[in-house]
């Protein structure tokens, strides 16, 4: 009990009493405002990490169609004329 003063000792202990479990209740607090801030800062990181990864395949797969559509656009009539000279001369005769 407080020391006696002009105010209501119940009124000085009762806000003793309160001001004592707002510093117990601190360091509860203040981990439970860690562990949600980590939460959230791995959640964070997480969703980064997927984002990235979808962006990654839609480039694989762009390059992909590119690189097919480049191989499927070689024209065969001018890979035979350019091979056409190899064939018709045989090695050693000319």
């Amino acid at each position: 009990m407080a020391f006696p003063t002009a105010v209501n000792d119940q009124i000085t202990d009762s806000v003793s009493q309160a001001n004592t479990k707002v510093l117990g209740d601190a360091p509860a607090i203040a981990m439970g405002n860690l562990f949600v801030a980590t939460s959230q800062a791995l959640s964070n990181a997480a969703h980064n990490a997927t984002s990235a990864q979808q962006e990654a395949y839609v480039t694989m797969q762009a390059s992909t169609t590119q690189g097919v559509a480049t191989l499927l656009s070689i024209d065969t009539a001018s890979t035979g004329v350019a091979t056409a000279p190899i064939y018709s001369h045989p090695a050693g005769s000319k």
